[in-house]
C-alpha cells in the first residue's frame, strides 16, 4: 500500500494541451513541446525550473530534452500505452517525494491521426506486444479484446448494448460543452444503436477517437506549488496493481481483482471514500471499460454496471459526473493524459459550462492489465 504520509505532499502546478484533431505537419515532439510551453505558462514557471522529465508516446526523451533545452536530474520514458499515463504521474510523484527532482514535467505527444495509426491488423503489436499469443489467430486489436469481454459480461449479467449507449450519450453531451472536443454534435441512444459494428457487439460509438494532440502536466511539492501562479491541486492518493500473467487472455473477472486492490489502497491513502468523489475521470478507450471500472471500484455491485449507467447518473447534474470533457469517446483519445488534466481543471473551477459545482475531489481510474487510480483534491487532506 502507498505510504499515507504522501497524502497531499505532491501537487499539480500546471497543465497544458494543444488542440486535438487533425494537426498536419506536427510530429510527437512538436505536439509535446507546445503542450509543455502551455503547462509552464499555466504554472508561471520556465524551462529552467524543470529538473525532472518523463515523456510518453514521444520517441526519445533525449531528443526532446535537446529541443527544449532541458538538463534534468531525473529523466525517463514510458511506453505509449494509455495505462502508462497514470503510472507516469505516480512515478513522478514518488521521484519528487524521494528528492530525485523538485519539479517534474510529464509530456505526451501523439500524431496518430495524421500518421495513419491503426490499432489492430497486420503489423500491429498492440502497444507493447504483450498480447502476442493472440497474434497468430488475428487477435491483434484492443477493440476485439474488449468486445469479447463485454460479450461475456452480457452473458453473465444480462448487460445490453443499449446500456453502453448511455455512456456514449453522456460523454458526448459533455463534449458539446467543451470547445476543445473533436466530436461535439449530440447523439442519442438510437444513434448509437444505428452506428455500424466495428467488432460485434461493439458499435462505432463505443470506440475512442484516434487524433493528434499533446498534453503536459507539471508536478512539484505542495509547499512550492502554493507560491506559484495557479492554486495547487493536491494528489491526495494514488495506487496501482497488475494482472500481467494472464493479460493475453481476456480476463473472466474484468480485471476485478487488481481494481479492488487499487480501490482499497487509493481510498486509504486519500483519507476519503468513493462516496466523497465529486466527479470521475474513467479511462474510456471503449465504453465497456467504464462498466468494469465502476464495478471494480465498488460504485455499483458486480454485474450491475449496465443498469447503473442508465438514467443520467454519469451526466453533469447526476450523482457521478464522469468524463466531463467528453473523454476518449468524444473529446479525443489522449490515452488518459487529457482526463487527468480535466480532473485538475475541475478542481480549479476552470471548466465553464461543464463545471461540476464545488468539485473538491476528483478521481481518475484506468482499468487495464496495469490498473491505476489517482485522487486529486482542492485541499491536501
Amino acid at each position: 500500500m502507498p505510504d499515507k504520509q504522501l497524502r497531499g505532499r505532491i501537487a499539480v502546478a500546471g497543465v497544458g494541451n494543444t488542440a486535438f484533431g487533425k494537426l498536419y505537419g506536427n510530429d510527437p515532439y512538436d505536439l509535446g513541446a507546445r503542450a509543455l510551453k502551455e503547462a509552464l505558462a499555466d504554472a508561471g514557471l520556465s524551462r529552467d525550473d524543470i529538473d525532472g522529465l518523463l515523456v510518453s508516446r514521444i520517441p526519445d526523451y533525449q531528443r526532446f530534452g535537446e529541443m527544449m533545452g532541458l538538463n534534468p536530474r531525473f529523466a525517463g520514458i514510458t511506453p505509449g500505452q494509455g495505462r502508462m499515463s497514470g503510472a507516469s504521474i505516480e512515478l513522478a510523484a514518488m521521484a519528487i517525494h524521494c528528492g530525485m527532482a523538485k519539479t517534474v514535467a510529464l509530456v505526451y505527444g501523439n500524431n496518430g491521426r495524421t500518421a495513419g495509426d491503426r490499432y489492430g491488423g497486420e503489423g500491429d503489436r498492440y502497444g507493447s506486444g504483450g498480447a502476442g499469443p493472440w497474434f497468430p489467430y488475428g487477435m491483434t486489436s484492443p477493440g476485439a479484446v474488449h468486445a469479447i469481454m463485454f460479450q461475456r459480461h452480457a452473458h453473465l449479467y444480462g448487460t445490453r448494448s443499449e446500456q453502453l449507449a448511455h455512456i456514449a450519450v453522456a460523454f458526448r453531451r459533455h463534449a458539446g460543452l467543451n470547445p476543445s472536443a473533436v466530436m461535439r454534435d449530440p447523439i442519442t441512444v438510437a444513434d448509437h444503436q444505428a452506428s455500424r459494428y466495428i467488432c460485434e457487439p461493439l458499435h462505432l460509438l463505443d470506440y475512442c477517437l484516434i487524433n493528434d494532440g499533446g498534453v503536459a502536466i507539471v508536478l512539484t511539492s505542495a509547499e512550492r506549488a502554493r507560491d506559484l501562479r495557479k492554486p495547487p491541486v493536491y494528489i491526495r492518493g494514488f495506487a496501482q496493481a497488475t494482472r500481467l500473467s494472464e493479460s493475453y487472455v481476456p480476463p473472466d473477472d474484468f480485471w476485478r481483482a487488481p481494481l479492488e486492490a487499487v480501490a482499497g489502497d487509493v481510498y486509504a491513502m486519500a483519507g476519503a471514500g468513493r462516496d466523497d468523489m465529486d466527479a470521475l475521470m474513467i479511462y474510456d478507450n471503449f465504453s465497456p471499460t467504464v462498466l468494469f471500472s465502476l464495478e471494480g471500484f465498488g460504485f455499483c455491485p458486480v454485474g450491475e454496471g449496465g443498469r447503473f449507467v442508465e438514467g443520467g447518473r454519469l451526466e453533469l447534474g447526476g450523482r457521478l459526473p464522469t468524463n466531463t470533457s467528453g473523454g476518449h469517446l468524444s473529446e479525443s483519445y489522449m490515452q488518459g493524459w487529457a482526463l487527468n488534466v480535466e480532473a485538475v481543471r475541475q478542481i480549479r473551477g476552470e471548466c465553464g459550462a461543464r463545471q461540476v459545482t464545488d468539485a473538491g475531489l476528483v478521481q481518475y481510474i484506468c482499468a487495464a492489465p496495469l490498473v491505476t487510480s489517482i485522487i486529486y483534491g482542492k485541499e491536501p487532506s
